[in-house]
């Protein structure tokens, strides 16, 4: 069974770019060291919040899309708990059918 898994994050919007790149290549390593695979990440940029999170009204919103991370989201997601950079974190996992993760794999 294959799974696709998709962690969407919130960092604070007062943090530069050289520490906003540094947060993401800080959990991109931490996926790579645990084991995901094809890490896909999209930095959505700075929007404001739909409603305030911590006294903040505006944050940098990333996604990271990865396969075989079952062992790495706990270890992500508490990194992302203990961070002050990080306001809001979301993982979703998605079962990908077996016929569509072949065709992927053909594609890629």
């Amino acid at each position: 069974m294959n799974f696709i898994y998709e962690t969407m994050y919130i960092l604070r919007a007062d943090l530069g770019d050289e520490l906003t790149d540094q947060a993401i290549e800080k959990y991109q390593n931490i996926l790579q060291e645990h084991g995901a695979q094809d890490i896909d990440t999209q930095h959505r940029g700075r929007r404001r919040l739909a409603y305030e999170i911590k006294k903040h009204r505006e944050g940098i919103y990333v996604q990271m899309n990865y396969t075989n991370g079952a062992a790495a989201v706990a270890v992500l997601e508490r990194a992302m708990r203990l961070s002050e950079d990080v306001i809001r974190y979301l993982t979703v996992k998605q079962d990908v059918p077996k016929m569509q993760a072949e065709e992927a794999v053909v594609e890629a």
